[in-house]
């Protein structure tokens, strides 16, 4: 059997380490065509070296360059290429069969576009893609006839509580609503509850860019875990349900559950709840995309139920936690709002990270620029979704910039 040619996005992070960590398990099976990183020059030429793809792409062209001089001293025929074009060459390619999507935010919405549109099949691991082009992304996939895989657990779990009738062609994307006629009533959407759970309002407040990274049971990177601490990482992914599903939105209800053992349920008409359990690692809906429909081996440790003893689950805070308020919100506002959410949460993480804001001041900013922005109903193009995005950035900046001034 020909090996399955793997692009990977994102190769640094650890979705990227993940997945290497399972392809290595099978090394018959699937085989790394190109690697892409942001600027991490000494990690790409490490994997570069271990790996052999044909292509590695470096966003910034600066950190093409080092990393192009340090292969050929090293004796490397891997090629180097750079910035957005880079991207969409390895992602487009007609020997690639498999593209994992694992670019953090916003820059990943371009390439995982494009390996919608070249009908690959695309491991969804960046759901700011859909986030931010909900409908736009959907229809791509089917008219291009893509097959679309939910990376993230909650999604993956998602996926694997259906029933064949939605996924026996291949992926989530081929959904309509077929939902109801399916018997399906609710989808659970678990979240750990993050590092601050139990912490009152006057904690929150004080809260810092250490004590936010430090999640309980994942191990992320910065922006993700601040994401998680503040219950937006759950809000984005209320949104990427949305759209992956087709669910109504009043259908879809966020559980917290701190053990993180179950990953997401499906509630059906007849009583039955399906929960899909394990334990907390990435590797697992990874290998799960990879080789669906068959199970491979992903090198986690099986899930020991005696071990775990008692799972708890409890409602969501919104007042302590508003950011997830706030993407109900923007999938009831519609348009370009969602977009706008997305774009001033990554301003007001940054901002967070770099001790510029305090924590809770994440969520007054997404809910100024929400306020602020002119929220349009053109979402049905790459343009216009860009502009947004932009239009939305400018506003959180200049309110941080208030901020700034006022200390």
């Amino acid at each position: 059997m020909t090996p399955s040619q793997i692009t990977l996005l994102g190769a640094t992070g650890s979705i990227g380490s993940s997945t290497l960590d399972v392809v290595a398990r099978h090394p018959g099976s699937y085989q790394i065509y190109a690697l892409t990183a942001n600027t991490s020059v000494d990690a790409m030429a490490g994997l570069c070296l271990k790996w052999q793809p044909k292509f590695a792409v470096m966003f910034e062209t600066d950190a093409a360059e080092t990393l192009e001089k340090r292969l050929q001293a090293d004796g490397s025929n891997t090629r180097v290429l750079s910035g957005e074009a880079g991207l969409l060459q390895v992602v487009e390619d007609q020997n690639v069969d498999c593209v994992v999507a694992a670019i953090v935010g916003a820059a990943g919405l371009v390439p995982s576009l494009a390996a919608a549109k070249a009908g690959k099949r695309v491991l969804l691991a960046n759901k700011e893609a859909l986030v931010m082009s909900g409908k736009l992304f959907m229809d791509t996939a089917r008219d291009n006839d893509a097959i679309l895989m939910p990376v993230d657990s909650e999604h993956n779990a998602i996926f694997q509580c259906m029933p064949d009738c939605l996924t026996q062609h291949h992926s989530s994307v081929k959904m309509t609503n077929q939902q109801v006629n399916a018997g399906i009533e609710k989808i659970l959407l678990t979240a750990s509850g993050g590092p601050f759970r139990s912490f009152t309002a006057d904690q929150l407040e004080h809260v810092t860019p250490e004590q936010a990274v430090n999640h309980p049971n994942w191990d992320m990177g910065k922006k993700i875990s601040v994401d998680s601490a503040t219950l937006m990482n759950k809000g984005l992914e209320l949104i990427e349900a949305y759209w992956l599903f087709d669910m109504d939105i009043a259908n879809i209800e966020v559980v917290i559950h701190p053990q993180s053992v179950i990953h997401s349920m499906v509630s059906y008409s007849d009583g039955s709840v399906l929960a899909q359990m394990g334990n907390p690692d990435m590797r697992t809906p990874i290998a799960h995309a990879l080789a669906w429909p068959e199970r491979i081996v992903s090198g986690v440790e099986p899930l020991d139920i005696f071990e775990v003893a008692k799972l708890d689950f409890e409602k969501p805070d919104l007042e302590r936690f508003p950011c997830l308020g706030l993407c109900y919100r923007a999938i009831g506002m519609g348009g370009t709002a969602t977009i706008v959410l997305n774009a001033a949460n990554e301003i007001a993480v940054e901002a967070f990270l770099n001790e510029q804001i305090g924590f809770t001041d994440i969520a007054r900013l997404i809910e100024q620029t929400l306020d602020k922005a002119d929220i349009s109903d053109k979402v049905d193009s790459l343009a216009a979704i860009q502009a947004a995005d932009v239009m939305a950035r400018q506003i959180c900046n200049d309110c941080i910039a208030e901020i700034l001034r006022a200390q």
